[in-house]
């Protein structure tokens, strides 16, 4: 299921199939075996209202979870930038060799936060956090020898400035592993297949049955994807970019 969500193209494929087959399934088999008699339509129609409704409140209940995650991820990419491009400033104040190595290692360490927002790649992705835990120590390394050999208030900031680098990228992965639980995804699909269900056992008449057969499963499975593709930090096309990071980047003086 995990598989299937961080892909929203092939979850979009498997969720036509599947819902198509549950409207099929109303509309022919359980449609042969127990027909709807009219004296039944009217609690039918109730029970039916009640479906569909509980699958709108879900869908919108988890497209406004998604959104708020996404949101999340793009202040935390801002927060992520400027906490950077401030220490970066404030690596001056150390003086020395200390200071150039500061600014090197930081301009290492803001090129593999690029490249942990582009990567698709999981296996490159376990390079990049290794790379960046790695560099992580040697940067707070670099700041602790300074301030032990300069205590000072001055160097105190920039200290407290290499502490908020290495949170927000604690909070940036954070957020980035804070997805739809995958049980509220299975909710969804088991209430949407019961929907389209129960839309093909009361559509009347040929020609409205090959409609709702094809419009109900399509509505729902565009958006179903679109909420995987929102939640889906890497596999979808609704991607954060780390604009901010690269402006920072762009800030930097070439060596």
């Amino acid at each position: 299921m995990s598989q299937l969500i961080d892909h929203p193209v092939y979850l979009f494929i498997t969720l036509i199939v599947l819902l198509s087959a549950a409207a099929a399934l109303g509309a022919v088999v359980l449609h042969r075996l127990a027909p709807l008699h009219e004296d039944a339509r009217e609690n039918y129609n109730v029970v039916q209202g009640a479906t569909l409704t509980l699958l709108a409140l879900l869908i919108g209940f988890t497209l406004s979870m998604a959104v708020g995650r996404y949101d999340q991820r793009k202040n935390y990419e801002e927060e992520e930038a400027n906490a950077i491009g401030t220490e970066y400033v404030r690596a001056d104040l150390i003086g020395g060799s200390g200071a150039a190595k500061t600014k090197t290692l930081l301009a290492q360490y803001l090129e593999l936060r690029i490249e942990y927002y582009k990567t698709r790649d999981h296996s490159e992705l376990g390079t990049i956090n290794r790379k960046t835990s790695d560099l992580q120590n040697q940067l707070w390394a670099s700041v602790r020898e300074a301030a032990a050999a300069q205590p000072s208030p001055i160097t105190a900031l920039v200290v407290a400035g290499m502490n908020d680098v290495l949170n927000s990228q604690g909070y940036t992965q954070a957020a980035w592993l804070n997805r739809i639980p995958v049980s509220a995804w299975g909710l969804m699909m088991l209430i949407a297949f019961f929907s389209n269900l129960m839309q093909g056992y009361g559509v009347r008449g040929k020609t409205g049955r090959r409609v709702l057969l094809f419009v109900l499963p399509i509505t729902v499975s565009l958006s179903l994807s679109l909420i995987a593709d929102i939640d889906s930090p890497r596999g979808g096309l609704i991607r954060v970019v780390p604009q901010n990071l690269l402006l920072v980047q762009q800030s930097m003086p070439s060596n």
